[in-house]
């Protein structure tokens, strides 16, 4: 039976006691916890706007990187800044930049656990390259290919070129920008074959200045494009940029196969070094 003070007791508003004895109305209770979820979503949002703020600022300095590669080659190209300290000035710059945006060794590909296999992998394609060239020029109808004005050298002038102008004034740059620091920044954004995609796409347009004068350089390329009147050159920038992304695309690859830069780097420096190398023998054989 329900008495008249149960009644009462069920009529009266819900209260909240606290241990120093005051009372609070269960109003001033729900108040609170609305409070509560407003304050909540304040945190919410404001976590979601540094996100938002954080990927805009990766993305202004993966711009800034880009923006600089192309700096650094219309200087190197047009401008006549082709000197040796551009290319380790610069590669060290790419690396302090990246570092400062937070990046680790192990994006940059430099991770020191990784250098074995990187250089395994390496020296592994330096053998492959060296195969290849090695039949090239043995070959006549492939050694004109070989035939580069720009390395029809001296013994000594070919060693100087493969292991010290080219390794410190081309392949230290542009391997830390594209394969290291571009990489890094890129995988932030975009999924891997998106990285690799669009790091050896930027490879290749990396050449389009050296490959205007690839027409009169090389004997086997002008000889190729002669027929061509005055879309030679469009030409000549045409395959040299598809066939540099592609050769990005095969050095990517190592890279993150091996997860080490060092993969890369040995591929590059047989490409480019070896080229001379064989180069010199192949006039050689030519004269």
């Amino acid at each position: 039976m329900t008495t008249p003070a149960a009644l009462a007791a069920l009529a009266a508003p819900a209260v909240a006691s606290r241990t120093d004895g005051v009372v609070v109305p269960a109003a001033r209770h729900e108040s609170h916890h609305e409070s509560h979820a407003e304050s909540h979503d304040d945190v919410r949002h404001r976590r979601l706007a540094l996100i938002a703020r954080g990927r805009r600022a990766r993305f202004a300095a993966t711009v800034a990187v880009v923006l600089a590669l192309a700096g650094v080659n219309v200087a190197n190209h047009v401008l006549g800044w082709d000197t040796m300290w551009l290319g380790p000035v610069g590669a060290v710059a790419l690396l302090a930049f990246a570092r400062w945006q937070g990046l680790t060794w192990h994006q940059l590909g430099l991770a020191r656990h990784t250098h074995a296999r990187g250089i395994r992998w390496g020296l592994g394609v330096i053998g492959v390259v060296g195969l290849v060239y090695l039949v090239g020029i043995l070959l006549p109808s492939t050694r004109t290919a070989f035939l580069d004005a720009r390395y029809h050298l001296p013994p000594a002038g070919a060693l100087l070129t493969a292991f010290v102008l080219i390794p410190v004034g081309t392949i230290l740059l542009e391997e830390v920008a594209f394969r290291s620091v571009l990489w890094g920044f890129l995988s932030r954004h975009a999924r891997m074959w998106q990285v690799l995609a669009g790091s050896s796409l930027l490879f290749g347009l990396w050449h389009v200045f050296p490959a205007m004068a690839s027409a009169t350089g090389n004997e086997a390329i002008g000889s190729a494009v002669a027929g061509l009147g005055p879309f030679a050159q469009l030409a000549v920038v045409g395959g040299t940029v598809l066939f540099t992304a592609l050769g990005g695309v095969l050095a990517g690859e190592l890279r993150r196969r091996s997860g080490s830069l060092f993969a890369s780097v040995g591929m590059h420096w047989a490409t480019n070094a070896l080229g001379v190398l064989f180069g010199v023998l192949a006039w050689r054989l030519a004269a």
